[in-house]
């Protein structure tokens, strides 16, 4: 064999292997032996498609197999009532705590609390009670709420003040039951009103209700305004759920500039108990990617 078609063959060699290590394909008896992480992360819907198939349940059993002990879905509500109860039923069957779902108007937050308008309002409302009985269904605490689109017709004080009186409407009907809508900053557009968590502790204190709460999403307070830990302690006390994506692309921790074992330390150090939901996707496709997540999260927790 000539001296470079050697060296080639053994590189390609070596390369297969680094890939196999790097990604091995457990074996099922590997797979159900995966321990719980210390902190509770949650994956969604497809975030592990590619390994247990495109059957919802059967993910959240890999997701269970893989040491996972939480999910969440964001479009639970919309789901048909049998598909909740099947999956209310498995996430209890595995000792799995179900996350955030989302309380919205249906049209992409237009439906604004900002505006004050009793159509919006009463929306809001609709959708509150309707989110009392599916979290009975599928045994969840948490559900998300974004106020909706800034009102640039009215005083910034005036769109809080409507803000506020929506959510202690809401509050008032999730609160006997024990739930918590968990209000959430978002960095996908600069028209949405609510920016940072200051300005949504705020709330949750006007509010006054522990039915209302923050959702820190990590990814989006790295877009709007950085300084994660210092805020996240800042504002712990109104803090309910976390949501993980590195910056930029929003992908697993990691991928982007993000220190996610620092920050999942002082998580931890801080006494958190809850949920940390997997608000991202896979930077990397199929079952290589898919290894590639829980590797990235074994490394995170590893502090």
């Amino acid at each position: 064999m000539e001296r470079r078609n050697f060296i080639r063959t053994g590189l390609t060699a070596l390369a297969a292997t680094a890939v196999k290590t790097a990604f091995p394909t457990p074996s099922r008896n590997q797979v159900a032996s995966g321990k719980p992480f210390r902190l509770n992360y949650a994956p969604h819907e497809g975030m592990f498609a590619a390994s247990a198939g495109k059957d919802f349940v059967d993910q959240i059993r890999f997701m269970h197999d893989q040491g996972f002990r939480a999910v969440e879905d964001n479009g639970m509500l919309a789901r048909p009532v049998p598909e909740q109860e099947k999956i209310g039923r498995v996430v209890a069957d595995l000792g799995m705590t179900m996350g955030v779902f989302v309380i919205d108007g249906g049209d992409n937050w237009k439906t604004s609390l900002t505006t004050g308008k009793p159509e919006c309002v009463q929306t809001f409302l609709n959708a509150c009670t309707r989110a009392v009985e599916c979290s009975k269904r599928v045994q969840a605490k948490w559900m998300t709420v974004v106020p909706g689109f800034y009102d640039r017709s009215l005083p910034h004080d005036i769109q809080t003040a409507h803000v506020i009186e929506a959510l202690r409407k809401g509050a008032a009907i999730l609160e006997p039951h024990g739930l918590v809508m968990v209000l959430e900053p978002l960095s996908d557009t600069p028209d949405l009103f609510l920016r940072s968590p200051h300005q949504t502790l705020m709330i949750c204190k006007a509010v006054n209700s522990p039915s209302c709460k923050i959702l820190y999403d990590m990814y989006h307070m790295q877009r709007n305004e950085g300084n994660i830990i210092p805020n996240l302690i800042t504002c712990w006390e109104e803090i309910a759920y976390f949501q993980i994506g590195d910056n930029p692309g929003r992908h697993e921790p990691g991928t982007g500039e993000m220190n996610y074992r620092n920050i999942f330390k002082a998580i931890a150090e801080k006494g958190y108990q809850g949920i940390l939901g997997m608000e991202h996707g896979n930077l990397l496709p199929g079952t290589a990617g898919e290894q590639a997540v829980i590797k990235a999260y074994r490394e995170c927790d590893n502090f």
